[in-house]
């Protein structure tokens, strides 16, 4: 075990705590044992390596603030933080200034400012530089600036280390990067990895992978200032209207999560349109500008919004110590991630109302989560066939290789940080190419990571039922030896604390319906060729493309959920709800319209032939349009499971156009209504068909675009 710091380092240590947390603030016994062990080195043994796991408001970063002061105060050079998230990098920035230290970082929002970081890095002008894991595995940022760091690092810092491993909640392949660097390091660089959300199978995979002599320092992860919460028994739409009534009666501002964009952006525009400007939300996505999220994230800050409404991409690092409640429209897959973002709230007040409101449908949600990044072993190979076409110093891209085995992209970017993990893939500069080296399917190591995270779904139905305290039940699920009741929970209480009640209003769920309901989803038609079985591959010709469409229901959206039921329960006639719907949809579709529709085709691509032709029969009467069929020779079902591709090869087989239909479409406007698909492939290749048989124009129209 390390020493105490001495006089010196304890004056600059001290600084820096009272820069940081205020007049009065000094670093706890970890702290200092953790600073202590950074800053001791013993002539000819490494430096130290230390995996700090604490509760989320401990101060992780005063440990790496101090340390990085006092190791520049001796002569080291720059620390090097490997950081997951924008938000979490721009506020270590301004904590590194409050500490006195000189900080930058080189992030994808940045472009333009690189140059200038990169040369006070090499003049020694910066304390710390900050990057992501995806920036760590650029080439070319290795080439330029780990290069420009070797041998003379100060020290390196991993936030949010669980990410390093597989069997943590947030796994990114990006992370083991870290790996390659702390094999090139010189000895004596001292290495500090932190987190709040491991579990002991986490942070003994972690500390394994830093070295056998890591200083492990553990700490109790209860939250006093948090009071947990369950509110059961609502459904989809009835979650909406609780949160759209809550807002208002919860002190301060706050967090809500939701599981899925759509719903994000669904549950803002209910809370918008119930309570305009007086309760002020925004829609927090991943898929946002990085400018966008920073403006957000200041506004939150500035208690300017009440809440944002977020998916996980406002999670780890965002700090706003008075955050007054966090709640969640739906429950994350893993205690240990529904642990990691409720530590948003009550960093720095003494209360704080955290809400989950759980559905039947977060387990179909869970088991995406849980087998998203487990390799598929024939994909994999499909994949690296793809890759061993390249040859001689050619390099392949992520489109290419998309077009090459018809995998889609995310899978393939994916599959291939995966492969470069294993040491099969190299990322150069350019793209990607194979490195010789045989790749196998560990088949027990990834059945043991998904046994893995269904035991941690099934830790969070506990949580929902409330079979036990919430905060002893998390504690637990993080390996926390004081686990014991907090008192404060909904369920030590026996009921919801003020100002929660267990069901919205009424009339808040009917306004919330017919807000949403009003909203018909755009439905953009897919441009590109899969190549692989279906053969062509590329862009599809202008002439063969179906136009923007629509679409009534999207995903698992709330206010259609009971619709949806009753609708793909079984094959029947469409129910009045549903002909309204489809009414509504093209009602709010006609003014942009690039033409009328003449004729309307149907095509039960999910296999739901008398509620499609019902349904067509009924758009067709009341807007005296004509009316024809595409015949399917196949099973739908047939199509469930298969890559982009073969699934498209198999809709191209299978849609049939006779003679009545040729005579039908020639020279009409088409809309094509079909009843569901997940992949839109059965509307691209139904409307080059129809295209195929002189159909002017395909504007199709779908009942439900699942997720």
């Amino acid at each position: 075990m390390p020493g105490a710091l001495n006089p010196e380092r304890s004056r600059i240590a001290a600084r820096v705590i009272t820069a940081i947390a205020g007049d009065g603030a000094v670093l706890r016994e970890d702290q200092s044992l953790a600073v202590a062990a950074l800053c001791e080195s013993v002539a000819g043994q490494p430096a130290a390596r230390v995996l700090v796991v604490q509760a989320t408001g401990w101060g992780k970063s005063a440990v790496y603030w101090a340390a990085t002061a006092i190791r520049r105060h001796e002569g080291a050079g720059p620390a090097l933080v490997v950081s997951p998230l924008l938000s979490l990098m721009r506020d270590q920035v301004a904590a590194a200034g409050r500490a006195g230290l000189r900080a930058a970082t080189l992030n994808s929002s940045n472009i333009d400012a690189w140059s200038q970081v990169e040369a006070a890095l090499r003049a020694d002008e910066l304390d710390v530089l900050l990057v992501s894991p995806e920036r760590l595995a650029n080439p070319g940022f290795g080439r330029r600036v780990l290069d420009e760091l070797a041998g003379r690092l100060g020290l390196l810092v991993i936030d949010e280390a669980h990410a390093v491993s597989d069997w943590g909640h947030d796994f990114r392949p990006d992370y083991r990067r870290v790996a390659d660097v702390l094999q090139t390091l010189n000895p004596q660089t001292p290495v500090l990895a932190t987190t709040a959300t491991a579990n002991e199978r986490v942070t003994l995979d972690v500390a394994a992978q830093l070295g056998e002599a890591t200083l492990v320092l553990r700490g109790p992860l209860a939250r006093r200032s948090l009071q947990l919460t369950v509110v059961d028994a609502l459904s989809p739409i009835e979650r909406f209207a609780w949160v759209v009534d809550h807002l208002p009666r919860l002190q301060g501002s706050g967090i809500v999560y939701t599981l899925t964009v759509a719903d994000a952006q669904r549950l803002a525009a209910a809370v918008q349109f119930v309570h305009g400007d007086s309760v002020k939300v925004a829609a927090y996505t991943g898929g946002m500008e990085s400018g966008e999220r920073e403006r957000l994230e200041d506004a939150l800050h500035g208690n300017r919004l009440k809440a944002l409404i977020a998916t996980s991409a406002l999670g780890m690092g965002y700090d706003k110590p008075d955050l007054g409640f966090v709640i969640h429209v739906g429950s994350p897959p893993s205690p240990v991630s529904y642990y990691q973002q409720v530590g948003r709230a009550g960093r720095g007040i003494d209360h704080a109302l955290v809400a989950l409101l759980p559905s039947d449908a977060d387990a179909a949600v869970w088991e995406y989560f849980a087998t998203a990044t487990i390799p598929d072993p024939a994909q994999v190979e499909r994949l690296l066939a793809g890759l061993a076409t390249y040859a001689g110093g050619q390099v392949a891209t992520i489109p290419a290789l998309e077009a090459e085995t018809g995998l889609r992209r995310g899978r393939v970017e994916l599959m291939l940080k995966q492969l470069a993990v294993d040491g099969a893939v190299e990322r150069v500069q350019g793209g990607w190419r194979p490195t010789g080296a045989e790749w196998t399917y560990d088949q027990q190591h990834y059945d043991g990571i998904l046994a893995t995270r269904r035991r941690e779904a099934d830790i969070m139905r506990a949580y929902t039922r409330g079979e036990r305290c919430l905060m002893q039940l998390l504690q637990e699920s993080l390996d926390d030896s004081s686990a014991q009741k907090c008192g404060r929970c909904s369920v030590c209480l026996g009921h919801l604390p003020d100002p929660m009640t267990e069901r919205p209003e009424p009339a808040t769920v009917e306004a919330v319906t017919r807000r949403l309901r009003g909203e018909v989803t755009v439905l953009e038609p897919r441009k590109m060729w899969p190549g692989g079985a279906f053969g062509s591959r590329g862009r599809i010709p202008a002439g063969l493309m179906a136009e923007i469409g629509r679409a009534i229901v999207y995903a698992d959206a709330p206010e259609w959920s009971e619709l949806v039921t009753s609708t793909f329960a079984r094959d029947a006639e469409p129910s009045q709800e549903l002909r309204d719907a489809a009414l509504g949809a093209l009602g709010h579709w006609r003014d942009s319209w690039p033409a009328r529709p003449e004729v309307v085709v149907a095509l039960p691509a999910a296999g739901y032939p008398l509620m499609t032709a019902g349904l067509a029969d009924h758009l067709a009467q009341v807007g005296q349009l004509d009316r024809a069929d595409l015949t399917v020779a196949m099973d739908p079902e047939a199509a469930a499971g298969l890559s982009s591709s073969q699934e498209a090869a198999l809709w191209r087989d299978a849609i049939r156009v006779n003679d009545t239909l040729l005579s039908a479409v020639s020279g009409k406007v088409v809309l094509l209504l079909v009843d569901a698909t997940s992949t839109q492939w059965p509307i691209t290749v139904a409307a080059a068909h129809l295209r195929q048989a002189e159909a002017s124009m395909v504007l199709p129209l779908l009942v439900h675009r699942r997720p």
